[in-house]
């Protein structure tokens, strides 16, 4: 087991952006990093793009590889991979889950080793925004320094509690889909109400949210004092911030009922097909 080399169980949409912002940093050479994937070729596509980057036979073949797994597999699909891993997991592995339904003391239950959970976003593609890290019972503090450390080069990484890991992911991983959906809405009708071409209304919409995004991260303005100096009184912003104000506000509460919702089934679809596979 190599200590420098970390091993990625799914290299699907988000293990896939992961490795490859990792790579991008410079925080991680190929030769440091095995893969393995469901479906080969995918994980061989991979490694086509980035030569130096093994995959592997089977998740196995991972753990005697690398001494940090980063597991990023669908909920259901935990029992079956943790089978396969079982054989060669040690007490000196680090497994690092993504994977919001799968609670750390299931997990710890099931292996040797320490475990902890890092939520990543599709932000991290651009080395930017957070990831959110839950840490199970067996971290230590050489764990958290190598955690932090490892995300940091694509993230901000912050710790966070279970009790707010639902709604955190939902602010950081789910919010730029609802955002991305709400801009595509105002785009949409800005083409239905005025003839302007979409191909315009997308530009001009996306070079606003880069440069709100950026008077946010140069701390010009919080959300709150960027809303009041845009929004003179009297003038035509206000006009148009008073429909949202009849309509916007509850939706996102109603958003988050519906989140946590799903989560609460997935947990106990996860907890029953592991329960059911514990002997009487």
């Amino acid at each position: 087991m190599d200590l420098n080399r970390i091993g990625v169980v799914g290299t699907g949409s988000m293990g896939s952006i992961l490795l490859e912002a990792w790579l991008k940093a410079n925080a991680l050479s190929p030769c440091q990093l095995i893969i393995s994937n469901r479906t080969p070729a995918k994980a061989e596509q991979l490694a086509e793009k980035y030569p130096g980057l093994a995959v592997a036979r089977d998740n196995a073949e991972i753990a005697r590889s690398a001494s940090i797994l980063v597991l990023c597999v669908k909920p259901l699909e935990y029992s079956l991979m943790l089978q396969q891993l079982s054989s060669a997991l040690t007490e000196d592995h680090l497994l690092i889950t993504i994977t919001s339904p799968i609670r750390l003391e299931q997990l710890e239950a099931q292996v040797p080793c320490p475990v902890a959970r890092v939520v990543p976003s599709i932000t991290n593609a651009a080395r930017s925004g957070v990831s959110l890290c839950e840490f199970g019972s067996r971290i230590t503090e050489e764990h958290r320094e190598r955690i932090f450390s490892l995300f940091s080069a694509i993230s901000h990484p912050i710790e966070v509690t279970e009790g707010f890991l639902r709604v955190s992911s939902d602010l950081t991983s789910c919010g730029p889909a609802f955002v991305s959906y709400i801009l595509q809405q105002m785009i949409e009708d800005a083409v239905k109400e005025t003839g302007i071409s979409h191909d315009a209304a997308t530009y001009l919409v996306s070079q606003m949210l880069i440069g709100m995004g950026e008077l946010l991260q140069q701390e010009m303005f919080t959300l709150p004092s960027l809303q009041q100096r845009v929004c003179v009184p009297g003038g035509i912003t206000g006009e148009g911030l008073s429909v949202l104000q009849g309509a916007i506000p509850g939706v996102f509460a109603e958003v988050f009922r519906r989140t946590h919702a799903k989560f609460a089934e997935d947990l106990e679809l996860v907890h029953s097909q592991w329960s059911s596979k514990v002997p009487d």
